[in-house]
């Protein structure tokens, strides 16, 4: 009996390419192997994400392009995982009654037995307990890894439903962590990125700042990251960790949101506009190169052109090296959905694209500081452009394209940067 066959289609940010990587190890384990295109597949995975409207449309488009290859092939299984799964649950089933099962992102564990069912199912569970059980984890790139540190959020932002689909703040302990990333590092894995709704709000037997003293001790580890950290619970004992830990790159993503403070209190940010930047500051001032990016969501419910112009204020007041900007995307069941004064899609379009003209020239402006500089770099891999060409991330969080002979992914080098683009540098090794 030849071995069967998994493919997976992820959508999404990090934590959903680390639960397909979970879902890849749990296969793996139960004796699949990885396709590379769904045709060639004995089971077919759509890992979705509900955060904007836009993954959720290209989602149901993908799904539906499977509904032929379904029909020829009545064994093949298919299942959605994720956050689509999480909230629509049944309705999926409806809309796509060539699906076979359905899971959320707590309900991983449970592949195995949904995979055995020979009608159609889904797993809904709730238990803390059993959904953050260690899984084991298939990644198929050394040099970088994700590891997961907690798990769900209890900020309610109110456009977000992140809450509502991965539950409350689950912290993993510090040992099962700290072992994680010792395996990682005997495997020859050189950075981990840390993975969390809220990074900063990591409770268990010790807290984030301890966590990453921890880590920067582990032997192997060259270089730790970590996302995402929300403004409100950013403190000055993480600050000083990052500024005296070698390991910790020097780079924070803190999503921002708005620059008006109206605006951030009907989002529920727990923070004012002056806060926020006091913090920025303050990690400045600490921190000697810190790159900052951050989110901004544009047309949110309410927002005004006053708001917009503070949020454009912001942006060339703080000079962030590069940010994720976003129309605003009602997701059912959040606050948000059903507020008044919502904002035609048009002027969306028209303030967001001021927004990433506004950002593009700060990006351009700061890259071009790093003109001649040596960066250190980890490299990749080759580039998606340029074959002939490496790429990696310097401390800092930029991209670098480069020129290097006899270098393979995983290896760290100096990089001299020779040119600077928007949102990319380019070099050579040393």
């Amino acid at each position: 009996m030849s071995q069967k066959k998994f493919h997976i289609v992820t959508f999404g940010c990090q934590m959903n390419v680390h639960d397909s990587q979970k879902i890849s190890g749990v296969l793996t384990r139960e004796g699949y192997s990885h396709a590379e295109n769904a045709k060639d597949s004995d089971l077919i995975i759509f890992n979705t994400c509900s955060i904007r409207q836009k993954a959720e449309q290209k989602f149901f488009s993908d799904l539906g392009r499977i509904k032929s290859l379904k029909r020829k092939r009545p064994d093949l299984k298919i299942a959605v995982a994720g956050c689509i799964a999480q909230q629509m649950g049944e309705r999926i089933f409806r809309r796509a009654p060539y699906v076979d099962f359905v899971f959320g992102p707590q309900n991983i564990h449970r592949i195995t037995d949904l995979i055995q069912r020979k009608s159609s199912g889904i797993a809904n569970d709730d238990n803390p307990e059993i959904a953050d059980t260690d899984l084991p984890v298939l990644r198929e790139k050394k040099g970088r890894a994700w590891v997961s540190i907690m798990y769900g959020c209890d900020n309610f932002c109110s456009y977000c439903i992140v809450p509502y689909t991965r539950g409350k703040e689950r912290s993993r302990p510090s040992g099962n962590i700290l072992e994680e990333i010792k395996g990682l590092s005997r495997e020859g894995f050189k950075e981990v990125t840390l993975l969390g709704q809220n990074v900063n709000s990591y409770r268990s037997d010790i807290n984030f700042a301890v966590l990453l003293k921890e880590i920067n001790s582990i032997s192997g580890i060259e270089r730790i990251r970590f996302v995402t950290s929300h403004p409100r619970d950013l403190c000055e004992e993480l600050i000083s960790a990052i500024s005296i830990l070698d390991k910790v790159c020097e780079h924070i993503h803190l999503p921002l949101q708005s620059g008006s403070e109206r605006i951030l209190g009907l989002m529920n940010r727990g923070y004012t506009y002056d806060e926020y930047r006091k913090k920025v500051d303050s990690l400045r001032k600490s921190i000697q190169g810190i790159s900052m990016t951050t989110d901004i969501i544009t047309g949110f419910p309410g927002e005004t052109e006053d708001d917009h112009k503070m949020t454009i204020k912001a942006l060339e007041d703080i000079e962030f090296d590069g940010i994720f900007s976003f129309k605003f995307s009602p997701r059912p069941g959040t606050k948000a959905a059903t507020m008044g004064c919502q904002v035609d899609d048009n002027v969306k379009s028209a303030r967001l694209t001021e927004i990433l003209r506004v950002q593009d020239s700060i990006t351009l402006k700061l890259n071009k500081r790093l003109e001649n500089s040596i960066q250190e770099v980890l490299v990749e891999g080759p580039g998606d452009a340029d074959k002939d060409m490496l790429t990696g991330r310097s401390r800092s969080n930029k991209i670098v394209n480069f020129k290097g002979e006899g270098l393979s992914r995983g290896e760290v080098v100096d990089v001299k940067i020779l040119r600077v683009r928007k949102h990319s540098l380019d070099g050579e090794a040393l």
